[in-house]
């Protein structure tokens, strides 16, 4: 397998892995797999910045969406440049239906992820679930 590959590979499980936090509310665990100074867009107008601010943007995204949200990724395309990687995702949103009738965000989005090589570990540096929506 060439590096590139084996890169893809090791970045797909990590998003598959915090999808699976997300869903199962595990934010102390979530947060590790960021960059200490890590953005997250949580919506259009609001970015947060580190672990502690991440953390508590998803128990607050958790709550918005009824402690039902189930992240799910899409087609993804990988950018690598050295020891970083851009990831461009189509990513979904499942929740309960309740939580999807009130939510006034997109259900599917093309996301954009930013993952830096930090000690030898790919960690996000820019988690952006809105991807270049945020422009418009």
């Amino acid at each position: 397998m060439n590096k590139n590959k084996a890169i893809e590979n090791e970045i797909y499980s990590i998003i598959n892995t915090c999808d699976q936090l997300i869903h199962e509310e595990r934010f102390d665990e979530l947060v590790s797999y960021y960059t200490d100074n890590a953005i997250l867009v949580v919506k259009p107008d609001t970015v947060v910045y580190g672990r502690e601010e991440i953390k508590n943007s998803f128990i607050k995204i958790a709550k918005y969406f009824d402690n039902s949200i189930k992240p799910i990724e899409g087609k993804m395309i990988y950018l690598i440049s050295g020891d970083t990687v851009l990831v461009l995702a189509q990513t979904f949103l499942e929740a309960s239906e309740k939580a999807t009738e009130q939510s006034e965000f997109s259900m599917e989005r093309r996301a954009t992820y930013v993952f830096r090589l930090v000690n030898n570990q790919w960690l996000c540096a820019i988690d952006n679930s809105y991807g270049t929506n945020l422009v418009e």
